[in-house]
């Protein structure tokens, strides 16, 4: 009898992406066969580059608004742009990405009996009420507004991410991403964090909107890549959600003055209007994750910032 050995199939949707990428570099390393799937707008074909090489990673330029046939094991769905500059730029197609997006790979999950993962957000929450957020907290959010393409996308896709593990015992995974940073974000793509690396790094004022008293809680990408691996890799019964994301939490002054410090900037600060539905505070209780998953990040902020810092400068 031939005993053959087959490598566990992945399949990445956003898999050229920031997350995505990172994810697949992981999952390779864990001998996994990783089919990456991207339909190149916030994603970069650059970010998956030292990969295309490996015989076991092939990437696939395809929108998860339409139907995907493929033989897989599991499924990490990261597709749909993650921040306000890209996901605004064509809402519709934001939301059709979270929800029809989210049907299609549910589909597929359904017809190959793999394991699928959703990349759900911290902006099902919205603008809180309660702080820190735990997983039991509904949220606050604007069904009308102009993040609503997003926050209730998100919000539709883990819906339908229960009602086919109630209905049709597909095994599922959802976590909440708190905001992450590191290497191989888009250089413009609107995110506080990379706004601040490259106006310090050219010298430009550093934009501060509203008083810059609002927080938010940054998540180094490896930590984060370690965070989903041990939820996919958790029991069947754990299906999420569960928050993945640092609880450190820092105002956008002290993040612009840290900076400042680590790029020997001269950038001034520069304030402006507060968008429209910017959540005030953002902060995760990850009791679940440390209690379930064993699980809590490692590496601090100043780390991780010189670690992107050092990405960021031959584009600035």
């Amino acid at each position: 009898m031939n005993n053959y050995h087959f490598n566990k199939r992945v399949l990445v949707t956003g898999g050229a992406g920031f997350l995505g990428s990172h994810l697949c570099e992981a999952l390779l390393q864990r001998d996994c066969d990783v089919l990456c799937v991207d339909i190149l707008f916030t994603g970069r074909r650059g970010n998956v580059a030292h990969l295309l090489d490996n015989p076991r990673f092939e990437i696939l330029r395809h929108d998860v608004t339409f139907p995907l046939f493929a033989e897989v094991d599991e499924i990490y769905n990261l597709a749909c742009p993650a921040s306000p500059i890209h996901y605004q730029h064509d809402p519709v197609q934001t939301t059709k990405t979270s929800v029809i997006g989210a049907i299609n790979m549910l589909g597929l999950a359904k017809r190959v009996g793999a394991k699928i993962f959703q990349a759900s957000t911290s902006e099902v929450y919205g603008d809180p009420d309660i702080h820190p957020q735990p997983e039991s907290y509904w949220g606050r959010v604007n069904p009308i507004g102009t993040r609503s393409c997003y926050d209730e996308g998100k919000r539709c896709a883990e819906t339908l991410f229960f009602d086919y593990n109630r209905q049709n015992r597909v095994k599922i995974k959802v976590a909440r991403i708190f905001n992450t940073y590191g290497p191989r974000m888009h250089p413009n793509d609107g995110r506080v964090v990379s706004n601040f690396i490259m106006q310090a790094l050219r010298g430009e004022p550093i934009t501060i909107y509203g008083s810059g008293k609002q927080t938010r809680s940054f998540c180094y990408v490896d930590d984060l890549i370690r965070g989903l691996l041990k939820l996919m890799d958790s029991p069947d019964e754990i299906t999420g959600p569960v928050n993945l994301g640092n609880p450190g939490e820092f105002t956008m002054l002290e993040l612009a003055e840290t900076v400042i410090k680590l790029t020997s900037s001269k950038s001034a600060l520069i304030f402006k209007p507060l968008p429209a539905d910017d959540p005030r505070q953002r902060q995760p209780d990850i009791a679940q994750a440390k209690a379930k998953l064993g699980w809590e990040p490692k590496i601090p902020l100043e780390e991780g910032l010189k670690q992107t810092i050092q990405y960021f400068k031959p584009y600035a």
